[in-house]
């Protein structure tokens, strides 16, 4: 059975980092292939299953506003490429842009609360009277990552309707994805891997017997960063970051 693996790599990384924390040493340095392989081996049931490709989908980051994390991420984009980690690397791109939004805070699982003026900070209209029904605004710079889940997408579906693959795992938890990982089951067996501590976003849940059937579900525990780490060098010139 050829098994594809599409993955999600800032899904991935921002998973990794909530779950093993953004300065903990050990988890950055994750080895693609062997993870995927070990959870088809231990959560899925399918016959013989052989990796035929490792997609991962990012985006460079700008050495313009963080030269310490281009050199870190070309460094791990290297040794994946090298390694045979990763058999096939997609790029999206940064945006930047500025956003105006509503003053909010978090409320249960992260949902935005509008703020309200409220005394000591109280709004006023021109004949001073309170307005406690008022928002405040913020302007604010923005740059968002483009393309990965785009990119995830299209090479699911291009592979699963070229038969490239019999199988495929997609690891992301980004409910952009429903359609395409949806229209997969009916054609091909589809394990869905959350990285992230939340819980599987609603749109990507289904059940183990649609279309084909024989899908699964799994969410990451920091124990799959720590466990599947690349050797610290790779070749001669390609090293692990020292505080990675």
């Amino acid at each position: 059975m050829r098994v594809g693996v599409y993955i999600d790599g800032y899904n991935l990384y921002y998973g990794g980092r909530g779950l093993c924390g953004r300065s903990t040493p050990g988890w950055r340095w994750l080895d693609l292939e062997a993870l995927a392989s070990d959870l088809i081996v231990t959560h899925s049931r399918w016959q013989s299953p052989v990796i035929k490709t490792v997609t991962y989908c990012t985006a460079r980051v700008s050495g313009a506003s963080n030269p310490v994390g281009q050199r870190e991420q070309d460094v791990y984009l290297r040794a994946l490429e090298r390694s045979g980690s990763a058999t096939r690397i997609s790029y999206g791109n940064y945006v930047a842009r500025v956003a105006t939004a509503p003053l909010a805070t978090a409320g249960r699982n992260g949902k935005p609360i509008i703020s309200h003026p409220q005394w000591p900070l109280m709004v006023q209209d021109g004949a001073g009277q309170d307005v406690p029904d008022a928002r405040f605004m913020a302007s604010v710079a923005r740059r968002e990552e483009k393309g990965s889940d785009v990119n995830v997408a299209s090479h699911l579906l291009i592979d699963v309707l070229t038969d490239t693959v019999d199988a495929a795992v997609v690891i992301s938890n980004d409910s952009d994805l429903a359609y395409p990982v949806a229209f997969s089951r009916g054609r091909v067996p589809i394990g869905l891997v959350n990285p992230t501590k939340g819980y599987l976003a609603g749109k990507l849940a289904g059940d183990h017997t649609d279309g084909v059937g024989n899908h699964w579900w799994y969410q990451m525990q920091p124990s799959d960063w720590y466990d599947h780490q690349l050797p610290s060098a790779i070749g001669s010139r390609i090293v692990k970051p020292q505080e990675w």
